[in-house]
């Protein structure tokens, strides 16, 4: 299964672009790669995998703008269509974890 965090924070005063820059480090820090900009996914082994990492994801949440969390199988993630572009190293390599494990 995979956990996909979609956000969208405010960066107008110093202290938003503080709060968005400690939420996406957190992110990165918790094992998510960034598919897009504000788009972060992250490979779970199942359905207790997603739950926790969902409990630590609200944990991390800043105070202000939106966070969204979709959790999607493996089959739905690979049946995801690519319109313009190519899919990103760290997608592939995602991919090739989840057969590792």
């Amino acid at each position: 299964m995979r956990i996909m965090v979609f956000f969208d924070l405010p960066t107008m005063s110093k202290i938003d672009r503080k709060h968005a820059t400690k939420f996406r480090n957190a992110l990165l820090r918790e094992g998510y790669y960034m598919m897009q900009w504000s788009i972060y996914s992250r490979i779970c082994k199942g359905v207790a995998d997603v739950e926790k990492h969902s409990r630590r994801l609200k944990s991390l949440i800043p105070p202000t703008g939106s966070v969204r969390l979709m959790s999607v199988t493996e089959r739905q993630f690979a049946d995801m269509e690519i319109l313009v572009g190519e899919s990103p190293k760290t997608e592939k390599i995602g991919a090739q974890q989840l057969l590792l494990l």
